[in-house]
Order: C-alpha cells, then sequence, then structure tokens
C-alpha cells in the first residue's frame, strides 16, 4: 500500500486516492476523516487523506490477520466465535485427513468399509514416529503402478506364467517388450517371521524393479486387505509352480547351485525361475545372494521365487549396489520396518474388531498402558525363573510399580490416582494370573491403580491356523498400541509388536540353564528387528568378514550377539 501510495504522489494526484482497505472498514475511515476534519483544515488535502487512510489500514489490520489465520476454519457466529466442538471437529477433520495418510505412505482411493483400519488405524495408534521420506513416497508410487501393469489379471501376466507351464518354452528370458519381473515370496513359520519375510520382500522388490506376489498360505487373506489398488499381491492359486513350500536349495534352479558352478550364471536366462533359499540356516553360497547386485546375472531372470522366514533388510544395507539408493529411501536408517509395516499390513475388518474391542473396553482410558510379550523356548511349561525375569526387568526400569509388604487399607478416595493398564500376550496365561494377582493382593507404594490384562491364552503354537494367526495378529498391534513395551528375546512376534508402534523396546535376555539373567533386559539400540541368519562376508572385500562391524548403521542385536539389526548413527 505504502509502494501504490508514493507511485501516486510522485505522478502527481488530481483526484481523490481510491480506498486501500475493504469496504467493511469504510465507515470507520469516514468518522475518522470527519473527527480530524477541523484540526487538520490547514493541512494540504492529499496529506490529510493519506493519513486518514493509513489510520483506517491500522485500524483493520488486526482483523484482517485474523481472518487470514482462520481462513481454513469456520467463521465467528454472530453470537461470537464458533463453539469449541465445532472447531474441533472441523480440526480434528483436518488433521485425520492428513495424518490418516501417514505422510504420504498411503493414497486416497480404496473403498474404506472393506478395510476399516487402512484409514483409521491413526485414531488408535500415535503420532508418526518416522515420517516417510520423498523419495520413498515416490517409489511406493512407482512399485504401484508396476503392480497394476504387471499383475495378476494383466495379459503381461499370462504370458509370463506361460513359460513356466508345461507348455511354456522352458526359457525365462524376458524381451524388451516384456519388462516385467517377478518376486514370488513364499514366507513360512510363525505369523511373527512371515510378516517380517513379506516386509523384507517388498524392499528388495522395490530395489530391483520386481512385482511381488506373495503365497497365501492357509491365512493370509484372512489377516491382510490388499496394500495395491486394483491389483493383488497374492500369488493366484493356479500358478504354475506348484509345492512351493517344499523347494529347498538344492533344486537345479537354486541360487545355491549358480553360486557353487559362477560360469552357470551366464546361463540364467535359460531358467524357467531361479530360487532363493534364505532360511535362517540357510548355507554360505545361499547367503551370496546379498552381495549380488542383480545386475550380475539376476536380472536375466524373470521369475525369482524366495522361500525365507525372517527379516534380511539389514543384509541389504551391506550391499554396496543398493547403498544409494535405501539411503535416499531410509535417511533414518531405524525407521525402514516401520514405514514399511505401516504400508503394507492393514488388519481385515474381522481383526481389527478383535483389537478395537479390547482396546476400548481396556486400555482406552488409562494413564499409560505398559505392554509385556512373553515368549518362551524351552517348551509349553511356565517357568518361575521367567516370571522372576518379567518383574526384575519391569522393577528396574521402573515400568511397574513397587507394591508394599502390608496392605495400608483402603484409600480414602482413588479420585486423582494415575491408572497404569497392563497388556500381556503369550501362550501362557501364567505369568498374567502371577502378575494380575501381585496387583491385586497389595496395594502400590505410591497409589497407583494398576489393572493387568491378556486376550488370550493358546498355551500352544499353531503355525498358520487362520482363528490362531487373526488373535496372534490383533496382539501385535494391541502391543504397538502400548506406550512402552517389554519383549522376549529372539521372538519374531515381539519384533512386529514394537516396529509396528515405532517403540524402542526393553528386550529380556533369553534365559540360559533355566535361570534368570543378569541383567533381566536391556533397552534397545533401535526399533528395528534382528536378523537372525546374517551373512558373514564383505561384499566389497569379496571375503569373510564380521558384517557387525564394516558400516555404522548395522550391529550386532541385543539379543542375539551374531545377529544383524538396524540403527541410526547419531
Amino acid at each position: 500500500m505504502a509502494l501504490e501510495g508514493g507511485a501516486g504522489i510522485g505522478n502527481g494526484i488530481i483526484k481523490r486516492p481510491p480506498q486501500q482497505c475493504s469496504v467493511a472498514v469504510e465507515t470507520a475511515g469516514h468518522r475518522a476523516d470527519v473527527e480530524t476534519e477541523e484540526e487538520d483544515e490547514g493541512k494540504p488535502w492529499i496529506a490529510r487523506k493519506w493519513i486518514s487512510s493509513l489510520a483506517v489500514c491500522l485500524v483493520a489490520l488486526p482483523f484482517l490477520a485474523i481472518m487470514v489465520s482462520r481462513r481454513d476454519r469456520p467463521l465467528p457466529l454472530a453470537s461470537g466465535w464458533t463453539s469449541a466442538a465445532t472447531a474441533r471437529t472441523t480440526y480434528d477433520r483436518r488433521e485425520s485427513n492428513q495424518d490418516g495418510l501417514l505422510g504420504g505412505l498411503l493414497v486416497p482411493g480404496f473403498d474404506e468399509q472393506s478395510c476399516i483400519s487402512r484409514y483409521k488405524s491413526t485414531s488408535h495408534l500415535k503420532k508418526l514416529a518416522r515420517s516417510p521420506s520423498t523419495h520413498l513416497v515416490k517409489r511406493l508410487r512407482e512399485q504401484e503402478a508396476l503392480q497394476r501393469r504387471c499383475g495378476p489379471g494383466t495379459e503381461t501376466y499370462r504370458r509370463a506364467a506361460e513359460r513356466l507351464g508345461p507348455r511354456g518354452n522352458g526359457n525365462g528370458t524376458t524381451t524388451d517388450d516384456d519388462a516385467c519381473k517377478y518376486l514370488v515370496l513364499v514366507p513360512y513359520r510363525g505369523l511373527g517371521n512371515r510378516i517380517l519375510a513379506m516386509a523384507s520382500a517388498f524392499l528388495y522388490a522395490m530395489l530391483t524393479d520386481r512385482v511381488l506376489l506373495v503365497h497365501r498360505g492357509t491365512s493370509l487373506p484372512d489377516l491382510f486387505c490388499e496394500p495395491f489398488q486394483e491389483t493383488s499381491w497374492l500369488l493366484p492359486p493356479d500358478f504354475p509352480l506348484g509345492d512351493l513350500e517344499n523347494l529347498t536349495g538344492e533344486v537345479p534352479e537354486s541360487y545355491r547351485n549358480l553360486a557353487r558352478e559362477y560360469g552357470r550364471a551366464a546361463s540364467v536366462s535359460d531358467l524357467p525361475y531361479v530360487f532363493v533359499d534364505l532360511d535362517h540356516a540357510c548355507t554360505y553360497h545361499d547367503k551370496l545372494f546379498y552381495c549380488d547386485d542383480h545386475r550380475e546375472f539376476l536380472h536375466r531372470a524373470p521369475w525369482l521365487v524366495m522361500r525365507t522366514d525372517g527379516y534380511f533388510v539389514p543384509a541389504l544395507f551391506l550391499n554396496p549396489a543398493y547403498q544409494e539408493e535405501l539411503d535416499k529411501l531410509f535417511p533414518r536408517k531405524d525407521s525402514v520396518f516401520y514405514l514399511l509395516a505401516r504400508y503394507l499390513f492393514h488388519p481385515t475388518n474381522k481383526v481389527w474388531g478383535l483389537i478395537t474391542r479390547f482396546y476400548n473396553s481396556y486400555l482406552k482410558d488409562s494413564d499409560e498402558r505398559l505392554g509385556i510379550q512373553v515368549r518362551v523356548f524351552d517348551g509349553d511349561t511356565p517357568f518361575k525363573h521367567v516370571l522372576d525375569q518379567i518383574l526384575a526387568c519391569t522393577s528396574q526400569e521402573h515400568l511397574l510399580p513397587e507394591v508394599v509388604a502390608q496392605d495400608p487399607g483402603p484409600p480414602a478416595s482413588t479420585a486423582g490416582a494415575r491408572s497404569k493398564a497392563v497388556l500381556m500376550t503369550g501362550l501362557s496365561s501364567w505369568y498374567f494370573e502371577n502378575i494380575r494377582g501381585r496387583y491385586w493382593q497389595s496395594a502400590t507404594a505410591a497409589g497407583e491403580v494398576v489393572s493387568v490384562h491378556q486376550p488370550s491364552h493358546e498355551e500352544h503354537q499353531l503355525t498358520g491356523e487362520a482363528t490362531h494367526d487373526m488373535k496372534a495378529l490383533a496382539e501385535m498391534y494391541l502391543l504397538s498400541m502400548t506406550d512402552a513395551l517389554v519383549t522376549s528375546g529372539w521372538s519374531t512376534f515381539g519384533y512386529v509388536g514394537h516396529g509396528l508402534g515405532g517403540l524402542t523396546p526393553w528386550i529380556m535376555f533369553k534365559p540360559e540353564n533355566l535361570t534368570t539373567p543378569d541383567p533381566p533386559c536391556r533397552r534397545a539400540a533401535s526399533m528395528e528387528p534382528c536378523l537372525h541368519g546374517p551373512p558373514f562376508y564383505d561384499c566389497r572385500a569379496r571375503g569373510g568378514a564380521d558384517t557387525g562391524k564394516l558400516v555404522p548403521h548395522v550391529r550386532h542385536c541385543e539379543d542375539m550377539s551374531w545377529g544383524l539389526k538396524l540403527v541410526h548413527p547419531e
């Protein structure tokens, strides 16, 4: 406005300058003119009007600022500002729309009722512990487009699958016109193992521009919604290769054999597929897969079939061929599983119902929520040394309140007392019953109100049984909704629970000789899962190495001294 006024004066003004402020304040400007007319009578007309206009603008400026700052919110009503409830509802909707897509991880457009958890889970989970990079968001959109262009139901997929069947030519070579390549994942063992395997395979598929197709097993469609629009990541039932669960590294098409006989690499394009065996106990030659830069010879194979039971992402970070891309995808190295899991794994409506009903009934209204995940590898019988370990860890880390030896009697009032809900998961109910009894039979030293809950106790692990897996997935998600978490070492169930929630857990060490470890637990260095069967080979030096010391962001695990996990070096 000053610039415009200055320019007008410089050119010589012969008419009244146009009003620079809004019509809404014109009346106020007129009053200011009348009030100052007498004292300004001796001043030049232009000067008087310029001063009047400036005064009007100064009066209006605060109102204009308020209007601009509230341009996305409801305007004040005649009786005053919008009610707090209305304003909060509008703000929540905008915030939900923004956070519901998880910073760009997700895309709108899915049918919300067919998979309620996809967009509603943020109302139960904490805000994003790590935000996705713009490069990750870009690559996810590209992967989605690839899955639609080449996935099941497309002509390209049909032609590619035909080459694997008895009528195919037995030659896996792709042409420039058929540039789609595929990764078929066969995850196995417990649900935690399978979830970690799916996240790892998805990242590998992104790095190598392959369509990911997951063997559905007996329960996968009952557990998760489809992560991609207008296509499926489930391997079609009529896939030409059968008995995938029983493939081993000894088949002629295995990567193990290709690595043993390096000269055969030139003929990889003659194979219908290449099988990669990444079992946690796989051989040295199988693990050379982690050093393959995919440009060496695997890029010639249109079909990779991979069988794995764990989280092999840390090994990918040791491969120089992927280093630059991984750095752009994940500037924070401790965010990989968390972001991939929030993108991929959306519980079906039936599982989401199990989660929300339990959460709303037992956890929602507590001031604090503590998760304790118990996994015992020495059998299904309860052990006192494991209970002692749980109590020692939660006491040492001040996660559970102390109890008093003598009951001081009922308190005058519980109003204002802090409440803590303890969520316990495990196959046995014995640990839950003992800890619940502890806080039922004794008062807490500081007067906290402690409630202890366990959703299920199956007593035995029933791998692949749909109802069992649905309960397990619900409990993993419930653990992710806690504020602090104690997990059992070596447990992939625990890895998924803290990884989904972006929680850095306290990990209880695996007991040896049926005795309570000392110390009982330790805070993890990051929220990332542990790779149980790592390579011991330096891809750069082409020789054996301690792979936990090659790069600053890949270290040995707290609960498994030879395992590898990602950390973010400070």
